[in-house]
């Protein structure tokens, strides 16, 4: 969504550490499951680890879609509110029943951004 990527590029969040964040998810591997479609991940600060670095809650559907809702440095903030977390929820789900031609017109209309990888990387 527009707003993840502008904090991802105010923060300066590599879209290499955002694909390694779905890779794991894609393994099993979810910081935390949050229901309703939506898990949080954490991803690297540049040239550090996860644990310090950022949370990410995405919408997420194994091997179907990932779609990047909302980021935040653990720094910041401990975690999201209910009422954030719930408006997420509607959001992640609006998303992931999308059908591919909803979402080819989300990125041609600058709502989404793309970002393709290949899951053997």
């Amino acid at each position: 969504m527009k707003t993840f990527r502008r904090f991802q590029r105010k923060e300066v969040i590599e879209d290499d550490a955002l694909r390694g964040a779905i890779r794991r998810a894609g393994r099993g591997v979810v910081d935390a499951d949050l229901g309703g479609g939506l898990i949080k991940q954490r991803v690297a600060r540049k040239g550090q680890g996860r644990s310090g670095g950022f949370r990410t809650i995405i919408a997420f559907r194994t091997g179907m879609r990932a779609v990047f809702l909302h980021g935040f440095a653990k720094s910041h903030k401990e975690n999201i509110a209910d009422d954030e977390l719930a408006a997420l929820r509607q959001i992640g789900g609006n998303l992931l029943r999308a059908d591919e031609e909803e979402l080819e017109r989300m990125i041609a209309d600058d709502r989404l951004t793309e970002l393709t990888y290949d899951e053997e990387d």
